[in-house]
């Protein structure tokens, strides 16, 4: 796309913006466009004349200052450029400058005098802002950066802003936060909370108080990555090196199940089978005279419920990377005379590492933010997620206390990254290259093998046992107390519905239902598109910046979901930009929070595609739109499945970050559940997640059926062809 055509769209963007639709939000929704174009739906250009909005006027004189050469069929490189950045910049400090209280920032007093309250930006400001990028990217392409190409320009610099606004921003936010005491500016505070003995504290160790919050969730994190990565490594080495095929298939279903299960219904389960009226406790106080006690809640049980949801995901890494290291290694060592447990020692141990890393980091990253087992679960062991959560949502309300306890989280979070890159280090662990690779993989020592059956097997049972409990709870009475008979009642508590004169939707669950899905309906295709088209920048295009690019794109993943949600509640709850309370603020969050797997994917996937193909379009004359949509994209389309599939399952189960998002209007699924847990009705709860679990189950069997999975073909174990029978035998 030429700059100049690129320039001229931007302008029209913008001109819409600041003539037609109103400038600051609606606060009552769209009954408030009757009184357009005058009152609280006026456009910028009605303000600026009867001087509401005197300060904004350098907007409307950069804006002419772009039309300019556009109008005379130039594209003036430097003057688009200074103008959509001036606007950017100028409508971001003024509304951070000004706002419902009049002018925030008092030392600006001399310039702007006694400004008057300004709400929020509505979608004029929108318009305006989309314009001013579009002729920031014109103006970058006329100046050859991006390949002259107004496209890639665009997607490059609009893509930096969302992550600047909804990525940096509320982490900047969190930090202002931490630093203030109420309207004050008190770097002293933000050192006594990131101090303060809740967080550090070890008297754990001498008396029988607890230990602080930080040394308690470094505990939980640590335990929960070690035995998570331990059980998935022995499940794999079982299904790729067990001789167990069968099993294999069992294994992998297994592995489904976390990822459509709401992270506390696991904790529900526990609690229904160890609680201190539950099946196991009462069985064993009548059999063996074992006292009932309450050890479920506390480290052992959130350390159980973590390690159920997280060893399936360990072993689908490692499974992969079992499958993907290259038998011809371990055949040459067999055949120098090494045995299999010495094989298995020196070959492929070693070449495990990155994926033991990436499991163990996976495991330890996600206990940080899991927020769901440790507010069921917990008991009197606190952990930074819901430490937070109750900084935020209890009795006491102070928000800077919640931002330095996020801090410390996200620090913890990015030293687990850096601790991962420093042990794996620069060595290389390619075993899969070019040439042919027909190896058979290395049988698993019979020791090694006995040993991981032990372990798998008892496991198989208590998850199947687990799960049973949640498919079983919501058709029975009241199954924490023993209660077995069967009944619908709680099903229709959740989800009745009456055939009366149409259709009525009565149960109680029915809304937030409704608005989970609608949620994560409308957040994949943003959350999967935005992904694909990240990935497709990075590795295809060349431009300053690019590892800048991807870093932010992959820093959601390394913030808690806790964190993302405080920040959100935190940036997006005072103009300029005023979300808090709406639907949008969900979309938001759930298509930042799991963008970095949509990148990632489109990434892996890209790789596969050479890029000759590009470079033959290109050739033709193709612009980058053109091979973007006629090459690239068709071959993505398994790529895009799989993200959209993520996307939505992680929006249906989510709730660490969404808890502080939601509201009396917008409730999800996953909240209500926490609410009814919270109000002692876990029967209903197991319920309305049977059938959160079917749905999800029913979206993954159908992407799988729709994409397929890609095999790699590997030659058979020969058999030993059966002796020719002779006559008369």
């Amino acid at each position: 796309m030429g700059a100049l055509t690129a320039g001229r769209a931007a302008l029209i963007c913008a001109a819409l913006g600041i003539l037609l639709l109103p400038w600051h939000g609606l606060e009552r929704g769209l009954a408030e466009l009757s009184a357009w174009p005058g009152g609280t739906a006026a456009p910028l250009v009605l303000l600026l004349l009867d001087g509401s909005r005197w300060w904004l006027w350098p907007v409307a004189l950069l804006l002419g200052l772009a039309a300019l050469p556009l109008l005379r069929g130039q594209a003036a490189g430097t003057v688009l450029t200074l103008a959509g950045a001036g606007i950017l910049a100028w409508v971001a400090l003024m509304g951070q400058a000004i706002g419902l209280r009049g002018l925030e920032w008092g030392w600006l007093a001399p310039l702007l005098g006694g400004a008057p309250a300004q709400p929020s930006l509505g979608w004029g400001a929108l318009l305006v802002l989309v314009g001013a990028v579009g002729l920031l990217s014109a103006g970058l392409a006329a100046r050859g950066a991006f390949g002259a190409d107004a496209f890639i320009a665009f997607l490059v610099t609009g893509s930096a802003a969302l992550l600047v606004l909804f990525v940096f921003a509320p982490l900047a936010t969190i930090l202002t936060a931490a630093i203030y005491d109420g309207d004050r500016f008190a770097p002293d505070a933000l050192a006594a909370r990131l101090t303060a003995p809740e967080a550090w504290s070890l008297a754990c160790l001498a008396t029988h108080q607890g230990c602080g919050v930080v040394w308690n969730t470094l505990l939980l994190a640590s335990l929960t990555g070690v035995i998570s990565t331990a059980i998935g490594l022995f499940f794999a080495l079982l299904a790729v090196r067990g001789g167990m095929r069968r099993s294999a298939s069992v294994f992998r279903a297994m592995s489904i199940l976390p990822l459509i299960t709401p992270p506390f219904v696991v904790a529900m389960a526990l609690i229904v089978l160890f609680g201190r009226t539950g099946i196991v406790t009462t069985a064993m106080w009548d059999w063996f005279d074992i006292p009932r006690s309450r050890w479920i809640y506390g480290l052992p049980g959130v350390l159980l419920a973590q390690v159920l949801a997280q060893a399936p995901i360990a072993f689908l890494l490692l499974d992969g990377a079992l499958r993907a290291i290259s038998p011809s290694l371990e055949e040459a060592a067999s055949t120098m005379g090494a045995r299999r447990m010495q094989v298995f020692r020196t070959v492929t141990w070693p070449l495990l590492k990155p994926a033991l890393a990436a499991a163990f980091l996976l495991g330890f990253v996600e206990s940080l933010a899991d927020f769901g087992n440790p507010l069921v679960l917990g008991g009197d062991f606190d952990v930074l997620s819901t430490r937070i959560f109750f900084a935020i949502a209890g009795a006491r309300h102070d928000p800077g206390r919640a931002a330095a306890l996020a801090l410390l989280l996200l620090a913890l979070t990015f030293g687990a990254f850096a601790l991962q890159a420093w042990w794996l280090g620069k060595r290389r662990y390619t075993t899969v290259t070019g040439k042919g690779d027909s190896g058979l993989p290395a049988p698993l020592p019979r020791g090694l093998k006995l040993g991981a059956s032990l372990v798998v097997w008892p496991w198989m049972v208590f998850t199947a046992l687990v799960y049973g409990i949640i498919l079983v709870g919501g058709f029975v009475h009241d199954i924490g107390r023993g209660d077995m008979s069967f009944t619908w009642r709680h099903i229709i508590t959740a989800f009745e519905v009456e055939m009366e004169g149409g259709m009525a939707f009565r149960g109680a669950a029915w809304d937030s239902l409704f608005t989970t899905i609608q949620v994560a309906a409308i957040a994949a295709p943003f959350t999967a598109g935005l992904g694909i088209l990240l990935a497709w920048l990075i590795s295809r295009q060349d431009f300053r910046g690019r590892r800048t690019l991807e870093f932010a794109t992959m820093l959601s993943f390394a913030i808690p979901g806790t964190v993302v949600g405080v920040s959100y509640v935190m940036a997006f709850n005072v103009p300029p930009i005023e979300l808090t309370g709406t639907a949008l603020i969900l979309i938001l969050c759930f298509v930042f929070r799991n963008l970095p797997v949509g990148v990632r994917g489109g990434i892996a996937a890209l790789a596969q595609i050479d890029r000759s193909l590009d470079e033959a379009s290109a050739t033709m004359g193709a612009s980058a739109l053109a091979t973007l949509r006629r090459v690239v994209l068709p071959l993505l389309r398994p790529a895009i499945v799989t993200a959209l599939a993520y996307s939505f399952i992680q929006a249906m189960t989510a709730v660490s970050a969404v808890i502080f998002l939601v509201s009396a209007q917008h409730n999800l699924a996953t909240v209500y559940i926490v609410g009814r847990v919270e109000a002692g009705e876990m029967a209903l709860a197991i319920a309305y997640s049977t059938v959160l679990i079917v749905v999800m189950l029913a979206v993954v069997l159908g992407i799988e059926k729709l994409v397929g999975r890609a095999q790699i073909g590997r030659r058979a174990p020969a058999t030993p062809a059966a002796a020719p029978v002779r006559a008369g035998a």
